[in-house]
């Protein structure tokens, strides 16, 4: 398990395989009250009792039920570039608490009876959940390990902010999305990406042999794993060193552009392109053009590879609020009291959606109608509600019809969103409709 960390904070699914190919039935987890981080005791004292002892090196740190409590604890176990929030005075969220959404009621997918908003949050193992409408925090909740001070792990939702990072700098002329890779990146002349756009790299499309089945041995996952791995490689590699030289090595499988196939090297090289289109590192650009401009409460963090290179597809950490005000700026077209932050043109891009024929064609068939932009994830529903995603339950849900935005933080056992979306997607479209009823 240790040479696959680095992926498994942002690939969907991957823990998931882990547990299937290990255990030949349905493994039955702790509740979220009975795994609940603090009461188990991980890491506390000095030392902490061998028998609370998480270890980065053996994957200890990342299994279930530690992970509750490692994913508000990233740092700790791994090297990290910092996304500065600047030296200015932290913005103002106005609130307007509405102590009835706790008993608000609504069907779970394929469910046969109703539960509460409050009975979701447990089942979902939610750590920490703030809902904002019209730019008001209606409801503000943190559960396990995760304080309002602390960061905690976004996984696959750092995807989206690379995949806005990427939308600025094409409506501000800096990336254009219609011309290949390579003109940007030659590195890669002899790689899958070699005729693949940018537009089909940030929309997923690329067609690349790169399997991430953990059961096989020779599946590509493990040696782009390795690669990115930020402990010592074993004496005698000779693989890849970074995530850098890492894509250089994927090949292609297919047509890019026909058909959705959700793999983060595409978000990976996503990050590379921010980079050489700008001059900039991912976390410098985001701090420059986003985190200190909000006026965030927290640095946010990036884990690295060796060489420092963030992982662009998924080791951003942030604060609960600090997720909520990017995503009222996505909400508001990149505006943020009153001031034009980023592109209204890039929120445009990413609220479209992508092809829904192209997304049909993936491995997504319980979502219908969906699609994928800019490494956002597009619902297709009659309120036009977008989407950031993360393995284990992370989301930034925007409903723009409801003006509302959803954060959520989790640590569900199932790394899937499939394991959530049951009981998570109802119970958004009901929140929105409610909060539509309250407005008017």
């Amino acid at each position: 398990m240790q040479c696959a960390i680095p992926l498994i904070l942002g690939a969907s699914g991957l823990l998931t395989q882990l547990y299937a190919h290990a255990a030949p039935t349905k493994p039955q987890y702790l509740s979220a009250q009975d795994s609940d981080p603090v009461n188990m005791g991980w890491m506390q004292g000095f030392p902490p009792p061998k028998d609370k002892q998480l270890k980065f090196a053996d994957g200890s740190f990342f299994e279930f039920p530690a992970m509750r409590w490692s994913v508000v604890h990233m740092r700790d176990f791994m090297p990290t570039v910092n996304v500065s929030r600047g030296l200015g005075t932290p913005s103002t969220l106005a609130y307007q608490l509405d102590p009835k959404i706790d008993a608000l009621k609504f069907r779970p997918l394929q469910g046969k009876q109703d539960i509460t908003w409050q009975d979701s949050l447990a089942l979902n193992y939610t750590d920490g959940i703030v809902v904002l409408h019209q730019g008001h925090i209606v409801y503000e909740r943190y559960m396990g390990a995760l304080t309002p001070d602390k960061q905690h792990a976004a996984m696959s939702v750092t995807k989206s902010l690379t995949g806005t990072l990427a939308a600025i700098l094409v409506a501000e002329g800096k990336l254009d999305d219609k011309k290949p890779v390579i003109d940007y990146i030659p590195d890669l002349k002899n790689s899958a990406f070699a005729d693949a756009t940018v537009r089909q790299v940030l929309d997923m499309t690329t067609s690349l042999q790169f399997s991430e089945d953990y059961a096989n041995p020779e599946a590509e996952i493990w040696s782009y794993s390795a690669a990115g791995n930020p402990l010592p490689k074993p004496q005698g590699y000779k693989g890849a060193i970074g995530y850098y030289q890492a894509l250089q090595t994927v090949k292609k499988s297919g047509q890019h552009g026909e058909a959705f196939g959700y793999k983060t090297p595409n978000a990976d090289l996503a990050g590379w392109l921010v980079a050489r289109a700008s001059g900039q590192s991912v976390n410098q650009l985001l701090s420059e053009r986003i985190w200190n401009k909000l006026g965030m409460e927290q640095d946010s963090y990036y884990s690295v590879d060796e060489l420092g290179v963030p992982f662009a597809g998924g080791g951003f950490n942030a604060g609960l609020r600090d997720m909520a005000r990017f995503g009222e700026l996505i909400r508001n077209h990149g505006r943020w009291h009153d001031k034009q932050v980023i592109p209204a043109q890039a929120v445009k891009e990413i609220a479209a959606g992508g092809s829904k024929v192209a997304f049909a064609k993936g491995d997504h068939p319980e979502l219908t109608n969906w699609s994928y932009r800019d490494m956002w994830w597009h619902t297709g529903n009659t309120h036009g509600a977008f989407a950031a995603r993360g393995v284990h339950g992370q989301t930034i849900y925007i409903d723009p019809k409801a003006e509302m935005v959803i954060v959520r933080f989790a640590s569900h056992p199932i790394a899937a969103n499939s394991a959530n979306d049951p009981i998570s997607l109802p119970a958004y479209a009901a929140l929105a409709d409610y909060l539509m009823r309250v407005k008017n």
